[in-house]
């Protein structure tokens, strides 16, 4: 074969070599087009684009009358676009950048305008599209930080990109702040409200569009979302704010006068079961307590001689005893030499009544024991009727599940021990709200009704759900019987263990004090000796409206339950009794005309009218404007109008420094103010003419 023969077959296979490698290259670009192009296409814009979450703003939480106890802030996180459209052109960004910068440092106080004006030049030569300018600002700071010089151009030309994200806070810092609870990223299950009624309360997220640039940054593709968030529904507690600030306050200061280790208080509204108040704090340190753990509905123990009352309304319900049954009280021997002695020794034989109302441990086990010893499931079938074992099903979380045996299904029962023991209160755990719902259901002329937290849930203002308490029981026993523990709970404050701390002339409560040893984790009671003092009852006891259940665990000192706890039920029933006006009986309409009413300043006649027919006082009125002053006459006190003239002196005799000084600015004068009080005299004589500016001297006594 010649050179050129050669040469042209080298040629020749490495032009078919090339040729046939351009067709596998173009092959393969078309595979990669048209066939596996979708799914290339889909992992492009997958890495450079993706859909978030936008937070909806979550529903408030209400108090009963209205006042805010959880709430969502919308917060800011500032950044800029630094080539955002209407900064776009250098001179435009360089003309105001040294005005923004003094404006943010001035606004902020972290940096020198000097240095922020280097941040953001720099920012700009970068050609940065996310810059961070601040964390966590407020609406009402951002609205101020979009007048500084470049924000001002526009809402996104100007650069400035406000990413919203909520807080939420709680007005009332930490009243009922447990029953409130919170919800966040590092607990699975919410607690309280805010994890029970989640669904509701977080809305639904909506989407948008974001864009990965370059440090793996990302920013909205689109100024609005591509799926507007659905805010949360609000919720309506049964919660009364006033009550809950009195029972925290009340609470707190028994568990310091006892040094107590913790305890909890619960007020509920008898007929409608709603929760007005519910308090819980634990000991850190000395004198100091915090609201660690829900107590109330999670804690529990041994109920005590509060319990007392499911044994006596047993037995008088059977049939085995009346009120005027005679009863030892002296230490009862059970077999196997197991003694049962009430704490402040015998009171002789008494009345089933007395022996109730002085809380005896030897009565009443001896009472149940001979009544039941040899059929105890008719005893623990009472117990079980009224729902003792069973959880109430509240609305929110964490409700621990009661333990109260049963001779035919609890191996650890003793058919010589646990009857009597269970007679006062031991050999079963129950929580502060479980014993509170069976007083409850006393008040309620026998109706039991399961304690609700929420009464309502609101969206846009609109109702979508409301609640009301399940009925557990109708008739937790007979009328008789009823009546019978209603005149035996009174009497233990009237004549027994809670007179001489609860007793109130003014109003009457029933109830039931409760000491119980409780048992030291696994140490048993053999241990470190720790008590839980309680008090449990409602009032006014002749016409229910609340009942409340208080308990101290592990007071230093004295341990007794009306020792310990009577006097925090005690505050608690006064603040609330005297703030509600409709728990008043008795009271008596005056009409005044030929008597005196209460003494009242002159002045605005709508708040004085308000007062007088909150106390029921018909009073006599000879004036119809909205000012008056009083005039005695020997039938009294009348009224007489006092309507302002203008360029008259008005008559601020009488009246309180408010009204004065309202009558007198509205004529256009100027006052010189002496004294405290009521308005004694004043310089300028009512009907005389007056000018504006004249400077009038009033003394007040």
């Amino acid at each position: 074969m010649n050179i050129r023969a050669n040469i042209l077959l080298r040629v020749y296979l490495a032009f078919g070599l090339i040729v046939l490698f351009a067709f596998a290259v173009l092959l393969r670009l078309g595979d990669v087009q048209f066939i596996q192009g979708h799914k290339w296409r889909a992992m492009a814009d997958s890495l450079s684009t993706k859909e978030f979450d936008i937070e909806a703003a979550r529903g408030n939480i209400y108090s009963n009358d209205g006042s805010l106890l959880a709430t969502s802030i919308p917060e800011y996180e500032l950044r800029m676009d630094m080539l955002a459209g209407g900064i776009q052109n250098k001179e435009v960004f360089d003309s105001k950048v040294d005005s923004l910068a003094m404006k943010l440092s001035q606004f902020f106080g972290d940096k020198s305008a000097k240095d922020y004006s280097r941040f953001l030049r720099k920012a700009r030569q970068d050609s940065a599209r996310y810059v961070l300018i601040k964390r966590k600002v407020s609406y009402q700071d951002l609205k101020v930080i979009r007048t500084f010089p470049l924000y001002n151009i526009g809402k996104y030309t100007g650069g400035l990109m406000a990413i919203q994200q909520n807080r939420r806070i709680k007005p009332f810092k930490d009243l009922a702040s447990r029953t409130i609870g919170y919800k966040n990223e590092n607990v699975k299950n919410g607690v309280g409200l805010e994890g029970a009624y989640g669904n509701y309360i977080n809305g639904e997220s909506g989407k948008q569009l974001m864009q990965r640039i370059s440090g793996g940054v990302w920013i909205p593709v689109n100024n609005d979302a591509e799926v507007a968030p659905k805010d949360g529904a609000d919720i309506i507690s049964t919660i009364d704010i006033n009550m809950q600030d009195l029972a925290q306050n009340a609470l707190k200061e028994g568990l310091i006068r006892s040094k107590a280790h913790h305890g909890a208080v619960i007020v509920m509204e008898v007929a409608t079961g709603e929760i007005r108040a519910i308090a819980n704090y634990t000991r850190k340190e000395e004198g100091v307590y915090e609201e660690a753990f829900n107590y109330a509905i999670a804690g529990n123990q041994d109920p005590g001689s509060t319990f007392k009352l499911a044994s006596y309304m047993a037995l008088l319900d059977d049939k085995k005893v009346d009120t005027n049954t005679l009863i030892g009280t002296e230490n009862y021997k059970l077999p196997g030499g197991h003694v049962i002695k009430d704490s402040h020794g015998s009171i002789g034989t008494v009345t089933v009544k007395r022996a109730f109302e002085q809380s005896s441990n030897s009565a009443v086990a001896q009472l149940i024991n001979n009544n039941y010893r040899d059929n105890p499931k008719q005893f623990t079938d009472h117990l079980y009727k009224w729902h003792l074992n069973e959880r109430t099903g509240l609305q929110i979380p964490g409700e621990a599940r009661p333990v109260v045996k049963n001779p035919a299904t609890n191996k650890s029962w003793n058919k010589n021990m646990t009857l009597p023991q269970m007679a006062y209160g031991y050999e079963m755990m129950l929580t502060p709200l479980k014993m509170l719902t069976l007083y409850n259901a006393i008040a309620n002329n026998g109706k039991m009704i399961s304690p609700i937290f929420v009464k309502e849930i609101r969206r846009l203002g609109n109702p979508i759900e409301q609640f009301k308490a399940k009925v557990m029981n109708e008739k937790v026993c007979s009328d008789e019987t009823l009546s019978k523990l209603k005149a035996m709970l009174e009497g233990v404050v009237t004549n027994g263990s809670g007179r001489q701390i609860v007793y109130n002339p003014l109003y009457k409560i029933a109830g039931k004090t409760g000491t119980a040893q409780v048992a030291d984790d696994n140490l048993g009671y053999k241990a470190k000796k720790q008590y839980q003092a309680s008090f449990v009852g409602y009032f006014p006891a002749e016409k229910p409206k609340y009942s409340m259940i208080v308990v101290i665990n592990d007071p230093i000192g004295e341990y007794y339950g009306a020792l310990v706890s009577g006097p925090v039920f005690r505050k608690i029933a006064d603040r609330i009794y005297a703030g509600d006006i409709k728990m008043y009986s008795g009271i008596k309409q005056n009409l005044v005309g030929n008597t005196n009413p209460p003494e009242a300043k002159a002045g605005q006649s709508k708040a004085t009218k308000k007062v007088y027919n909150a106390f029921g006082i018909k009073a006599l009125y000879a004036a119809k404007s909205d000012y008056f002053n009083s005039v005695d006459t020997s039938n009294g006190i009348a009224y007489q109008e006092n309507a302002p003239v203008k360029g008259i002196m008005p008559n601020v005799n009488g009246m309180g420094l408010k009204d004065a000084m309202y009558l007198i600015g509205n004529a256009g004068l100027k006052a010189r103010v002496k004294g405290s009080g009521k308005v004694k005299s004043q310089s300028i004589q009512p009907g005389s003419n007056i000018g504006k500016g004249l400077m009038v001297e009033i003394e007040l006594q």
